[in-house]
């Protein structure tokens, strides 16, 4: 159950981290939008897991490479940009979020171009609750 300062501090993460990447994906690679779905953060206030999205998603696994190998120079830009709400900035972990994905898999079964999931459950991928 998160508390509602854990709450506020996923929603300031979310708001400046969605700027600060898609800042550094205008600068770097025209045409590619990122998101970030989802931030988690621990009851400790030491880590945060962030859910980005991609578009296009070719570029997915290049950009989520990216946002890991730069992680410490995305958390020193969000230090300063909430240096006045936080005392210490966690640590990010990036995750992809396939949620759009799972809708989209969905979407084509429903409308049958992969056959019946309900005769053959196997169609759809199995998503692991977070």
């Amino acid at each position: 159950m998160e508390t509602n300062r854990q709450k506020k501090i996923a929603g300031v993460l979310q708001k400046d981290l969605a700027d600060v990447l898609q800042r550094a994906a205008h600068d770097g690679m025209r045409g590619v939008i990122i998101s970030v779905t989802k931030v988690h953060v621990t009851s400790d206030l030491s880590q945060a897991k962030v859910y980005i999205s991609v578009f296009p998603q070719l570029k997915r696994d290049i950009i989520l490479k990216g946002v890991k190998e730069n992680s410490s120079s995305i958390r020193y830009e969000m230090a300063k940009r909430t240096k006045n709400q936080l005392r210490r900035m966690p640590e990010l972990s990036f995750f992809m979020d396939d949620s759009l994905d799972y809708i989209e898999d969905i979407d084509s079964a429903l409308k049958g171009e992969k056959g019946n999931p309900i005769k053959n459950p196997d169609l759809l991928s199995k998503r692991q609750k977070r």
